[in-house]
């Protein structure tokens, strides 16, 4: 078991690893920016430096000022959370070089994973189901309009690097065919330093499901079941549950066991979540592996009772898992809703500032993971997301009331956060029916 770990993350993920760390008897140690040195994991790590100004390239994206933490702080391991260098393949390398290990898959694995055009493939050779698609990278417009007839249009050009939405654009027919490649090809470039795109049909209104799994150093994998992550707003997601509303018992079983068999084709270890579409014929396909653990981790936690982060850790120190697949119970409703500070009557316009106060609900069935408190200034140059809101209850509907209550009872003044529009949805029909696509807030909440 380690002794310490180094935590090369912020806010709420970086307070749930030290969590997770204080509870196993780890040490912890935290690396801040400037803008962060009041922040709430700064506080609590048993450690903590500073690695630089407050935008992140200048600080959480500097490789070898966090090397340089970490060795000064004599740790044992990194735990990199999610963003950032989460999924930096040249970043799990050098902390393994500088023998420090790495929470998380091996940079092989990453490096596969990471390229969805390298995933898509080894999808298909784990004969797990794809969308209908170009064999590989689109290189110019002719092939591109030959892949698009072939397949039919609408189709989806996609950045083979990167995510969070970047780097894709609908084609709906030819004449827009060229102009959207391009576009994709810019974006791409910009966010991730490569511009290499590809094709497949775009899939209308489908329904976005991911499963999580994890995998031990010795030959062990097993998932922990699905989530529901359908409710988004330009492709980022801003509800989650577990498990689906929709999926058959027969339909849970296939995707389940298609992304166990995706994890095992990767030699895959520690956690990571395999994500799908969902067409309204119930047919699910492969879009891609996120090697981390991911923001909605906490539903999976609440409806199967595992702690993610200590597997997390314990799996790299290399522990066996401590669980075979008949052991993981799939209980009860979990949601989560993202508290960002963003205004939602502003076209979700980032609302940075001073917390003036804050109020966190409890009860039964209620977890609010954040690192925020009265008086935190939410700070301008990183995400906005400064809270998770997670609910858990026997069945949906009283998980939706339970939500519904505590997003009331939260209180947090000085900004605007996303707490309002999450009861509106909540409360909308097709949400309670369980019958919420991708496009769903586009469609029933933007004018």
């Amino acid at each position: 078991m380690y002794n310490r770990i180094l935590i090369a993350n912020r806010g709420e993920i970086a307070l749930r690893v030290i969590r997770a760390c204080r509870e196993l008897g780890i040490e912890s140690v935290a690396v801040y920016s400037q803008a962060d040195a009041d922040s709430a994991h700064v506080r609590y790590a048993d450690q903590a430096f500073c690695i630089g100004p407050a935008r992140s390239a200048d600080s959480y994206l500097r490789i070898d000022r966090i090397i340089s933490a970490a060795e000064l702080g004599d740790v044992d391991a990194i735990h990199p959370g999610y963003g950032f260098l989460a999924e930096n393949a040249h970043f799990n390398e050098v902390c393994r070089s500088c023998k420090i290990d790495f929470i998380g898959p091996r940079p092989e694995a990453m490096e596969m994973l990471g390229d969805k055009n390298t995933a898509r493939s080894l999808a298909i050779k784990a004969e797990v189901p794809v969308v209908p698609g170009s064999d590989g990278l689109i290189d110019d417009d002719n092939e591109a309009i030959r892949v698009a007839n072939e397949i039919g249009f609408p189709v989806l050009i996609k950045a083979t690097a990167g995510g969070g939405g970047k780097g894709m654009r609908v084609a709906v027919d030819q004449s827009v065919l060229a102009t959207a490649v391009s576009q994709a090809r810019t974006e791409a470039q910009a966010a991730f330093g490569n511009g290499a795109v590809y094709i497949e049909k775009y899939i209308e209104k489908p329904r976005h499901i991911e499963v999580q799994v994890i995998a031990d150093e010795h030959g062990n994998v097993v998932h922990l079941y699905e989530r529901d992550c359908s409710v988004q707003r330009r492709h980022q997601k801003l509800i989650e549950e577990a498990p689906s509303p929709t999926l058959s018992p027969e339909k849970r079983t296939a995707i389940c066991e298609a992304a166990v068999r995706m994890i095992r084709a990767a030699n895959y270890t520690n956690a990571g979540t395999v994500e799908f579409i969902v067409d309204k014929n119930d047919d699910f396909y492969f879009i891609e592996v996120n090697a981390r653990i991911q923001v909605e981790h906490p539903v999976t936690e609440m409806v199967t009772g595992i702690d993610l982060i200590k597997q997390q850790i314990l799996v790299a120190s290399g522990e066996p898992l401590p669980f075979k697949q008949e052991d993981i119970p799939c209980r009860g409703v979990a949601i989560e809703c993202r508290i960002n500070a963003e205004n939602p009557d502003k076209g979700f316009q980032p609302n940075p500032g001073k917390i003036q106060h804050m109020f966190a609900p409890g009860g039964l069935g209620v977890r609010f993971d954040s690192h925020v408190c009265s008086g935190y200034t939410v700070p301008p140059y990183y995400d906005s997301m400064i809270g998770k809101l997670i609910v858990y209850q026997p069945t949906r509907l009283e998980a939706i009331a339970t939500m519904r209550r505590a997003l009331k009872e939260l209180a947090i003044e000085g900004i605007s956060t996303t707490a309002s529009f999450h009861d509106k949805v909540l409360q909308h029909p097709e949400f309670i029916a369980g019958n919420c696509d991708t496009t769903f807030v586009e469609r029933e909440f933007t004018n």
